[in-house]
């Protein structure tokens, strides 16, 4: 176990938090007024732990299999846990969108996993990346818009209407980069689906 592991496994931990503060705010004493601040509190922390547990595994030469596998998957529930979030009161986004980042990242860690089962690795994207980026920037705005509610500045209408364009344009681009994945390792993905010799002679 390293430092950079060791902040995977925190933003593993922190996502079902997210959730449940949204849920429960009023129980925890968090008013609805502070409670756009807490997200943005919680959201922050796992940006910085996703950033910074590659660079310390890259500067103190810490890369591991265990990282290399959990450092995408921590990605994905926590990202996919704070846009579930989204689908409920007062935000509340269509599902149908969620489905497009859950699908989009089942299927590309599903195929990173039998590629590693199969000896070759499938190379990263830097519209993966993006798509983090985007992805990130797209939550941040949402809970900033929930400020203005807060505060009775913003109607529920259009904080619905302003939030499922904002997921919409992420879900957009998180289709797209799955296509780009798919394609820029179309020829590890043809090895997959090509029977080893021995079965093909039997």
């Amino acid at each position: 176990m390293s430092i950079a592991n060791y902040l995977t496994f925190f933003r593993i931990f922190i996502s079902p938090v997210f959730l449940l503060v949204y849920i429960a705010h009023a129980k925890l004493g968090i008013s609805n007024v502070v409670l756009p601040y807490v997200l943005l509190f919680l959201l922050g922390v796992s940006e910085l732990s996703d950033a910074f547990d590659g660079y310390l595994a890259r500067k103190y030469n810490q890369v591991t299999d265990l990282g290399k596998i959990l450092d995408p998957m921590a990605d994905s529930i926590y990202r996919i846990s704070v846009f579930l979030t989204f689908t409920l009161e007062p935000i509340k986004v269509p599902m149908l969108l969620i489905f497009v980042f859950l699908y989009r990242d089942s299927v590309v860690s599903t195929l990173r996993t039998i590629c590693a089962f199969r000896g070759f690795a499938l190379a990263a994207r830097t519209s993966g990346k993006i798509k983090a980026v985007i992805q990130g920037i797209a939550a941040f705005i949402i809970i900033i818009l929930m400020i203005p509610h807060s505060l009775g500045n913003m109607s529920i209408e259009k904080l619905h209407i302003t939030s499922t364009w904002v997921v919409g344009v992420a879900a957009l681009y998180t289709f797209l980069s799955g296509i780009d994945y798919i394609y820029a390792n179309k020829h590890y993905i043809a090895k997959l689906l090509t029977l080893p010799r021995h079965r093909e002679e039997s």
